[in-house]
């Protein structure tokens, strides 16, 4: 590949390091000799509470431990002492038993997602179902004095607390008398850590034994389906197809067992980062298998050039979905990809102009081989170029020259020139023009014309409709003659020996009708003197 200018190349790293010193400046902050630090940093929540997300992680972390104290530090109610930290117990448990695990999903901005304009310091976390009715999450900004607002659980959610703690427990995930699953290692519960140690593997050997069940039941429908050639596809379950279902199972799972939230949340983003794999796993499979059913139908004249042109598509391809895949795996964890997208379209901007002749032959190349403007095997004339074309690549195109060398000729240059295909004419022309001797007589004339264009009519190769035998004109030497007629022949080798045949049958019609092929000659002529003299019986002038 031809490499892009050097200028190009400087221009494009003078353009990208510019954007990145102009992006660290605007972020760089001012310095001042006595500068105070902003009032967020000086009145930072030791505790987590100055965003929705931190308060919940912070609450749980301090339930987990067991320090209800701490935990009612992130309660917004009037209650203190021993009531203040048994409802943040009967709180921490009904959220660490039937709370979704969308943690990720609250908000980790200071003033909160506001999705509703109408109450914009109250932030929803989520939707708890329990037998007294469903019971609303919500987190409400207070502001305590002078100090920064905190997000603590609202007073409407701890109302119902305790109604929904009674229903629960009762209930704990467990058969009564195991006691033994219910010891921790490492905070979480045996029984957490049987679920998923044991019930994630054995419903992957579920799906692995479904697709050898179902595999001889589409082979046989497959057979049916793909009689022209066809192979039908391998595994009815593929793989990242195993992967998917079983993360959407994990979800559904895990969702109605009695798992802690730690568990939940965990198996989650696991099950959410599978399936995002795993669709990206599929349709790299699937982009594949759509490169290689294209593969087998391109014609055979252009077959190289197409099978590159199509690697080199799928590449890309491949590669956007698994830039795709890491955008959403990024964002699922609430990370913000603006920046990233930014660097990426800067990054882009700069590789497009450093490869800008690159980028037009690859285009031109891809026009050229998919309109079948040029196929290989086809004799052109390109510009002053005469030769057959040998192969069709992603940046050039690759030309025999009659000499027997070969020239590579841009896709960029061949996509702005007119072309002329030799090989694709369907006839080949018949034209010469014959010069007779002056001294031919019209009845000669008559006989040479009516001997050429019979000949022409009644020879095989010939298009009789297309053939034309006329006296053209008077040229400087000869009477000249032009015949026009259109020869049906396999390649330009058959045409050539039609021709030979041809042209010798014309000079024997030439030479019976007593006249013959001019050649190029002068006459002189000189005028009369007075003096004449005789000389040997004749006179001379």
């Amino acid at each position: 590949m031809k490499a892009a200018p050097p200028g190009r190349l400087c221009a494009a790293l003078l353009i990208t390091v510019g954007l990145a010193a102009s992006a660290a400046l605007a972020q760089t902050p001012t310095p001042a000799g006595n500068a105070k630090p902003p009032a967020s940093e000086q009145t930072k929540d030791a505790l987590g509470r100055s965003t929705p997300r931190g308060s919940v992680i912070g609450f749980l972390a301090a339930g987990r431990k067991g320090d209800n104290e701490l935990a009612s530090h992130y309660l917004n109610t009037t209650l203190t002492g021993e009531a203040a930290r048994t409802l943040a117990q009967q709180l921490f448990l009904v959220l660490d038993t039937r709370l979704p695990a969308r943690l990720t999903q609250v908000s980790d901005a200071p003033e909160g997602s506001r999705e509703n304009p109408l109450a914009p310091d109250d932030e929803r976390v989520g939707r708890i179902d329990v037998p007294s009715g469903p019971l609303m999450v919500t987190m409400q900004r207070v502001k305590r004095g002078k100090a920064e607002p905190l997000w603590l659980f609202s007073s409407t959610t701890l109302a119902v607390i305790p109604k929904a703690y009674a229903d629960i427990t009762h209930d704990r995930g467990v058969p009564p008398g195991s006691a033994a699953l219910e010891r921790r290692i490492g905070n979480v519960r045996v029984f957490d850590w049987l679920a998923v140690i044991v019930g994630l593997p054995a419903f992957y050997l579920l799906t692995v034994l479904l697709n050898r069940l179902l595999n001889p039941l589409f082979a046989a429908i497959g057979r049916r389906l793909f009689a022209r050639g066809d192979r039908p596809p391998p595994h009815v379950l593929p793989p990242p197809a195993r992967l998917l279902l079983l993360s959407i199972a994990s979800q559904w799972l895990f969702s109605r067992l009695p798992l802690s939230l730690l568990t939940r949340q965990a198996l989650t983003n696991t099950a959410v980062v599978v399936a995002i794999v795993a669709l990206v796993w599929l349709a790299i499979l699937l982009n594949g298998d759509v490169e290689r059913r294209t593969t087998r139908r391109l014609p055979p004249a252009n077959q190289s050039g197409a099978v590159s042109l199509l690697r080199v598509g799928r590449r890309l391809v491949d590669i956007l979905l698994v830039l795709f895949g890491l955008l959403a795996i990024l964002g699922h964890f609430g990370v913000d990809v603006t920046p990233l997208l930014a660097g990426l379209g800067v990054g882009g901007l700069a590789v497009a102009l450093a490869a800008q002749k690159t980028l037009e032959n690859i285009i031109a190349g891809a026009s050229l081989i998919f309109d079948q403007a040029v196929r290989v095997g086809d004799f052109l004339k390109v510009g002053p170029i005469e030769g057959t074309v040998e192969h069709i690549g992603l940046r050039s195109t690759r030309i025999r020259t009659m000499d027997r060398t070969i020239v590579r000729v841009p896709n960029g240059q061949i996509a702005t020139m007119s072309l002329e295909t030799m090989s694709a004419r369907d006839k080949f022309w018949f034209h010469p023009i014959i010069g007779l001797r002056y001294e031919t007589t019209p009845d000669q004339m008559r006989i040479v014309l009516d001997g050429i264009r019979t000949l022409l009519v009644r020879h095989a190769a010939i298009d009789a409709a297309s053939v034309r035998v006329r006296f053209l004109r008077l040229g400087a030497f000869s009477l000249d003659v032009e015949v026009f007629a259109y020869a049906n022949a396999r390649d330009w080798p058959d045409f050539l020996e039609i021709q030979e045949g041809l042209l010798l049958d014309i000079t024997e019609i030439v030479t019976v009708a007593g006249t013959g092929i001019a050649f190029p000659s002068q006459t002189m002529y000189l005028e009369p003197s007075a003096a004449t003299r005789v000389l040997d019986g004749r006179t001379l002038h």
